[in-house]
């Protein structure tokens, strides 16, 4: 198994902070329904009993989807 390759790769919460650039409590806002922030695009975390990682390849699927809305508005 190759585990450089972004589709299978796992982040942690503190990478996902780092990569996004977004604070713990932004990104719980934006997984909560109940919360004003609520982006229903954002990606799901994979829980692994207590352990939450994101799958590297829908963060970047993601961030890409954002770039993609900047540049339509322009």
């Amino acid at each position: 198994m190759d585990t450089h390759n972004p589709e299978l790769r796992m982040i942690s919460r503190a990478q996902l902070e780092t990569l996004l650039g977004l604070s713990r409590s932004t990104i719980y806002d934006r997984l909560s329904r109940k919360s004003k922030r609520y982006d229903p695009t954002f990606p799901q975390p994979i829980k692994f009993g207590r352990l939450s990682r994101w799958r590297l390849s829908e963060v970047l699927d993601w961030i890409e989807s954002k770039a993609v809305l900047r540049n339509q508005s322009v």
